[in-house]
């Protein structure tokens, strides 16, 4: 009998945390519910605009100077995409061009510093206003390369240690991280 009631109280705490966990991190209590982290659209753009405006060299030719990107959501293909406002300048020109170009990425996961980060680029065409088109095709054979050095690894959010401390206690670390129409949802799964 005394074997049965610390049984059923080990139980009842263990769905109380569990129930608290839910709660914590705004999750309904379900036995089905998986702890998940949110990133608001808001967050991701407000985190977004702190890293812009940020100038790219070009092969000592030009500068490419980026704007702060506007983010779309694309939940059907689990990735973001971004156009940016973009100006060129430098020895190659003879003014400023003002253009905009389309990127289009995954995200993952860094454990060591709790980011949310670029990866897996598409790039979109570059567009500069006024250039002939031969110099724009010039600039878009390099753009690969652009978004690569301008937008590989950007950091998108930043967990903080409370954010994750309560999970890692129960042997839990961010996992998939899922765009949504609202923003992101990162699942929490048990560390290898």
């Amino acid at each position: 009998m005394l074997r049965r009631r610390r049984l059923l109280t080990a139980t009842a705490r263990t769905g109380l945390a569990a129930a608290a966990l839910a709660l914590a991190l705004g999750l309904p209590h379900t036995a089905q519910a998986q702890p998940a982290y949110t990133v608001s659209a808001e967050q991701l753009h407000d985190m977004l605009a702190q890293k812009f405006p940020r100038t790219v060299p070009l092969a000592g030719l030009l500068d490419l100077t980026l704007q702060a990107p506007r983010l779309r959501l694309l939940p059907a293909v689990n990735r973001l995409g971004a156009t940016m406002d973009v100006e060129a300048a430098g020895p190659a020109l003879r003014r400023s061009h003002p253009g905009s170009f389309d990127v289009e990425f995954a995200l993952r996961y860094e454990a060591s510093d709790r980011t949310l980060r670029a990866h897996q680029l598409r790039l979109g065409r570059l567009e500069l206003a006024g250039l002939k088109p031969s110099a724009t095709e010039l600039l878009n054979a390099y753009a690969p390369v652009l978004a690569e050095q301008s937008l590989r690894e950007v950091v998108l959010h930043q967990l903080r240690p409370q954010d994750t401390a309560l999970l890692d206690g129960l042997g839990m670390e961010p996992g998939p991280i899922t765009v949504t129409e609202k923003g992101l949802s990162v699942a929490f799964v048990r560390k290898p």
